[in-house]
Order: C-alpha cells, then sequence, then structure tokens
C-alpha cells in the first residue's frame, strides 16, 4: 500500500483520548511518580511559560530524556546506553544546542507524561504519538515520522489478513499491546475482544502458539520483530481509519508546558535536519528502518488542533 501523503490534515477523532501510537493512558496510570517533582515551578495544567530550563541544561551539560524501552522507537542498548529513532535524534540535537550529555531515564510508556510533568526527565524522547489530548498537557515538538499499521501473522498469511475490517468479517482473534493506539482503531472497525500483551515479542509469541490469529501494530515495529522468525510475518502496511477517516499517526518529542523555549529551539534544529529532502534525518532513522515513506512535514500546530 502506497505510504500517506507527507503534509495532510490531521485527523483527531471523536473519542480523541484513544488516538495515537500509544492509547492515552497517561493520566492516571503512573501517579506514583509525581512525588518526586523537583523545586522547579511549574505552570498551571494548560498554561504555556517560555522557561529558562535550556540554560540551565546547558550549565549542567546534562538532559535526562523519558524513553518506554521500545524497539525501534528508543530502548536502552546492550552497552547501557539510549539509543532508537528518537534518542538518536536527542543526541544530534541537544549536542546543537550545547548539551553533550544525554541520559535515559526509562519507565512504562503510560508513565511518560505524569513522569514529565514530575520533572523526572527534561523531555520525553520515545516517538510519542501527538494528538489533542496530549497536547493539552505538554508541549510537543513538529512530528519526525509518520507512521502506517501493520500485523503479525503466520508464516504465509493464511488468513489473509490486510485490515482490521479482515478480523471482524471472519471472526478472527487479534492481539495488540498494551497501550497501543491499535486497540482503538481495531475497537473502532469493530472488533470486540483484544488480547493486550506487554508487547511486539509477546505479540509474536502469541501469533506463532496460534493463541490469536494477528498482532496488530505500527508497519516498523512489526517488521522488525518478524525479521528472523521461521514461522511469522508482517502484512503490507496499511492506513488505519476510524469512523470512515485516516486515523495518522506521528510521532515527536514531549516538553513541559513551562519551558517553550526549550521545545522552540528543539523544533529549530529539528526542522535543520529535514532540510534537503530529509537528509540529515535520514541518515539518523534509517539504521532503525525508517525510510522516506516515514518522513513528514506535518506540524505539531495541525496535530493538536
Amino acid at each position: 500500500m502506497a505510504p500517506p501523503p507527507r503534509r495532510i490534515q490531521a485527523f483527531a477523532a471523536s473519542n480523541e483520548a484513544g488516538i495515537s501510537r500509544r492509547s492515552l493512558l497517561t493520566g492516571v496510570a503512573a501517579l506514583g511518580v509525581l512525588g518526586a517533582a523537583g523545586c522547579s515551578r511549574a505552570p498551571n495544567e494548560g498554561r504555556v511559560e517560555g522557561g529558562d530550563l535550556l540554560e540551565r541544561l546547558r550549565d549542567k551539560g546534562t538532559v535526562r530524556i523519558g524513553i518506554a524501552s521500545e524497539p525501534p522507537f528508543g530502548y536502552i542498548n546492550d552497552e547501557g546506553e539510549p539509543t532508537g529513532e528518537a534518542p538518536e535524534i536527542a543526541k544530534v540535537i541537544f549536542k546543537r544546542l550545547g548539551i553533550d550529555n544525554v541520559v535515559p531515564v526509562p519507565t512504562e510508556f503510560s508513565a511518560l507524561i505524569p513522569g514529565l510533568k514530575a520533572q523526572q526527565f527534561d523531555v520525553v524522547s520515545a516517538g510519542m504519538y501527538i494528538n489533542p489530548t496530549r497536547c493539552a498537557q505538554v508541549l510537543f515538538s513538529d512530528p519526525d515520522y509518520l507512521m502506517l499499521d501493520s500485523f503479525i501473522v503466520r508464516k504465509g498469511n493464511p488468513e489473509g489478513i490486510r485490515t482490521y475490517e479482515d478480523i471482524v468479517e471472519k471472526g478472527l482473534r487479534l492481539a495488540s499491546g498494551e497501550a497501543y493506539a491499535e486497540i482503538e482503531y481495531a475497537r473502532a472497525a469493530g472488533v470486540k475482544d483484544i488480547l493486550i500483551l506487554p508487547d511486539q515479542v509477546a505479540g509474536l509469541d502469541a501469533v506463532v502458539q496460534g493463541r490469536v490469529d494477528a498482532f496488530a501494530g505500527t508497519n516498523i515495529t512489526v517488521a522488525g520483530v518478524v525479521k528472523n522468525s521461521p514461522r511469522a510475518e508482517s502484512t503490507e502496511p496499511f492506513q488505519p481509519e476510524v469512523d470512515g477517516e485516516p486515523a495518522y499517526g506521528a510521532g515527536g518529542f514531549a516538553f513541559r508546558l513551562s519551558e517553550k523555549n526549550f521545545r522552540d529551539a528543539f523544533n529549530e534544529e529539528l526542522h535543520k535536519l529535514k532540510e534537503d529532502d530529509y537528509r540529515e534525518l535520514l541518515e539518523i532513522v534509517s539504521p532503525f528502518g525508517f525510510t522516506e515513506d516515514e518522513m513528514t512535514d506535518l506540524t505539531a500546530e495541525e496535530l493538536c488542533s
């Protein structure tokens, strides 16, 4: 299936809270992190301020990034270093902003926004989908990718699965990852029962063991996990829809509402990476499976509206 156009009107479903790469479980799922807030003053909910965090991070020479241990978006490698599409972009941009040391803070995906607001880290670097509900809680950079969906299926795709509607029409069993946006996409298509698993690795196991017929995820995540599997494969990427409209998934970096200056400086460097047909950005993200098809010039403003 051809990739979606790079510039589109971002889709916001009537149930906006459910549409993102990870479905919004950030509001209450990780309230325990809130007790670790630093001494800096945070703005009232919904209030955006300029902030001086960038200057303070430059003085320290270190920035803390929240990641969710989800390849290829962000994870810790065997050497204990943060890597993946988002952390590698972050390393380049923060160095250009005068911050050489990037320290990862791994957490559950649902804890990323609460952890950011509690000042456990300085920016979310996890390829987080941008949607209106999240935009009310944090400031987003412009997106650095636009993603399609895909399924893990048994080798040869014996059930002929291509879309969520196929799952419904054929009465098949579907699984997806904890807090994945694909859960909402499937439900919008009429899938009633969805097995929720920790991640795509558990999804691969469920498919090859015959517990489910398919596991839904982003096309890059799915393609990566089945790469060396003799018993499973990924389906062709497809554009999910909700209420007859495309549900576009574009991810970026999240900042506290008090740090507009930090976000704006980051955005400026991100746009430099996108110059010359995304040449520098592609050099950074291509090792993680991202191609020109995933590049986008959508803006956070469009996705937040």
